[in-house]
């Protein structure tokens, strides 16, 4: 019964961002609800197996991200993870102001979505286009 669950939850975020229900979009959705932190596009790809090649995984990516499916985040590595936005971002439109999360010993990226990135006065003439706030340190699980 879950599983049905899941597939009509998924068809349902893409027909509200005016997508087409493909395969690939369908697996690669699924991927974000059944997971707890970020991924990355070479988590996908080992996930997915053989059934999609990097550039349909990309491109899924891309359109995820413009239509407020999913969001981006910064790595020291200056590569980039996923994750799954939250219900008020729409297509150009991200209000995922909040903080992630790196635990530097299993290396999940988290988002602590409840902490919000506080507000940055900048001087007269500079324009804020996006701010991000990552923390490094040791999650919950690590800890125990």
């Amino acid at each position: 019964m879950e599983v049905i669950d899941i597939d009509l939850q998924i068809a349902d975020v893409l027909r509200r961002n005016n997508l087409s229900v493909t395969e690939s979009r369908k697996k690669i959705l699924n991927f974000f609800l059944k997971q707890a932190g970020a991924l990355a596009h070479a988590d996908i790809e080992k996930k997915a197996g053989e059934k999609f090649d990097r550039v349909t995984i990309y491109r899924t990516l891309q359109t995820f991200v413009e239509k407020g499916i999913i969001h981006t985040i910064p790595t020291s590595d200056n590569s980039i993870l996923y994750a799954l936005c939250k219900d008020n971002c729409t297509e150009g439109h991200h209000h995922d102001n909040h903080v992630h999360f790196v635990c530097l010993q299993c290396g999940k990226t988290i988002c602590l979505e409840n902490i919000i990135v506080p507000e940055v006065k900048l001087p007269k003439g500079y324009a804020t286009t996006n701010i991000e706030m990552v923390v490094n340190g040791t999650c919950r699980d690590c800890r125990q």
